[in-house]
């Protein structure tokens, strides 16, 4: 016989129970407000309005918490390693204003340097001022190179100077063999530094201002003029020289828009702990960018003694110092962050140009304004600009764009697994749900509740 024998029924002791195997429900079950047609499927999730969704409906299947298709900058953020800087594109507005301010600038410049004396914008002062404004800018490049990349390079100014010293005095062999041993030298000294910078993680400006104050002792035991003999003359080719170096400039500048580019660059800066090493890869493109500036230095160097036709060490010395600190100011008042990664297109550029322009105007106005002073300026004002890079360069957060929606990957999860030993049956005798189950039986309920059999 069975249990459910009908023999039994009506019998003491006896509860007849609704009867679960079908999957059906009784008619006098409770609903839970859950309506009676809401039969669940595989897959599907039966939502009631009084208990909203349940726990494990994806937030994709639910219309007012859908979002929005990702954009693809939002896709690329998802790429962005935390430690290497805010997730996000570098705004750009702050160095298309500045830009146009020192481009403004300048044109007030050549406005006021006309004014002044005429002839310093033609014929043979043209091509002298042209060629200041290239040397002034592939040092600025130099620069603005390793300040992008974190590690900047102070002696740009006396391996220029040196450069210039070595090639007057080594002319007589020939243009091409003597810029290429002075080229290769000025690198070997790049590579120095950038081994000292990356292989002990110490500050680009430390390193370099010992190397640089290494290469001042050994210009000032240079006493003989180095006179440039036999070589070419550029000041026919002035206007040429000035566009092949701004060309050059802005050309790197805008390569620094492409953005893993730009981040790979500037790795070397700091995010947390200054002294945290940043890889292998921040160690490669930091080493590369301090020899390249070497380089750089050393193309400005030869164009100097080319301009200059002889180059005096007792002046040089203090000169190399006084190179840096004019390119260090332009580099920075042209927008380029003294943290390192961030800067502009068109700002190294500009900001040699109103120097130079400067130079040329207070010597036409019979001023006394001395190179030092002028860099001194020249960096403080690069400083606040580096302060309003920092600010309004940076990507854009929830905290300053409030209403802009961020998407985050969607989690795909299934049907919630219902808890074990959190159901219990209906009772008959009170037509409702039980309140709570027992813990000591497993939240069946004791064993009374089925009646005895």
């Amino acid at each position: 016989m069975t249990y459910d024998d009908s023999r039994f029924r009506g019998e003491p002791g006896f509860r007849d129970e609704p009867d679960f195997r079908s999957g059906g429900v009784p008619e006098d079950a409770p609903t839970l407000g859950v309506s009676n047609q809401s039969v669940y499927t595989p897959g599907a999730f039966p939502v009631s309005p009084a208990y909203g969704a349940p726990t494990g409906a994806s937030t994709l299947d639910l219309g007012e918490n859908r979002r929005r298709t990702p954009t693809a900058q939002q896709l690329g953020d998802v790429f962005d390693d935390p430690e290497h800087g805010e997730p996000g594109r570098d705004r750009f507005a702050v160095h298309a204003l500045w830009e146009m301010v020192l481009l403004l600038a300048a044109a007030a410049l050549v406005y006021l340097l006309h004014d002044a004396r005429s002839a310093a914008l033609r014929g043979a002062e043209l091509h002298s001022l042209l060629l200041a404004g290239a040397e002034l800018g592939l040092l600025a490049a130099a620069v603005g190179l390793t300040l992008r990349a974190g590690a900047v390079n102070l002696a740009v100014g006396p391996i220029a100077v040196a450069s210039a010293l070595f090639f007057a005095g080594n002319s007589d062999r020939g243009l091409a063999p003597t810029a290429g041993i002075t080229a290769l030298i000025a690198l070997g000294v790049g590579v120095v530094i950038a081994v000292l910078v990356v292989a002990f993680h110490v500050p680009g400006w430390a390193v370099s201002l010992a190397v640089a104050f290494a290469l001042i002792a050994w210009i000032a035991d240079q006493h003989d003029k180095k006179i440039v003999s036999g070589a070419y003359d550029p000041h026919s080719h002035a206007l040429w020289w000035a566009i092949g170096v701004a060309v050059l400039a802005v050309g790197g500048a805008a390569l620094g828009l492409i953005r893993p580019l730009r981040r790979a660059l500037g790795r070397f800066r700091p995010v947390r702990d200054p002294a945290d090493r940043r890889g292998g890869g921040a160690a490669t493109f930091t080493g590369l960018a301090i020899a390249g500036s070497a380089l750089l230095a050393a193309a400005a160097g030869v164009l100097i003694a080319l301009d200059q036709r002889q180059v005096v060490a007792g002046d040089a010395s203090i000169g190399g110092l006084a190179l840096t600190g004019l390119a260090l100011g332009a580099a920075l008042a042209g927008g380029t962050s003294a943290f390192g990664r961030r800067g502009g297109v068109l700002g190294t550029v500009l900001g040699a140009a109103v120097i130079t322009l400067l130079l040329q105007y207070t010597a036409a106005e019979g001023w006394k304004l001395q190179p030092f002073t002028l860099a001194a300026g020249a960096i403080a004002i690069g400083l606040v600009v580096t302060r309003l890079v920092e600010t309004f360069g940076r990507p854009r957060t929830i905290a300053d764009d409030p209403g802009e929606e961020v998407w985050t990957p969607p989690s795909i999860t299934g049907p919630a697994e219902p808890e074990e030993d959190s159901w219990s049956p209906p009772s008959s005798r009170t037509g409702s749900w039980p309140a709570s189950s027992g813990a000591a039986d497993g939240g069946w309920g004791v064993e009374d509740r089925w009646g005895t059999r």
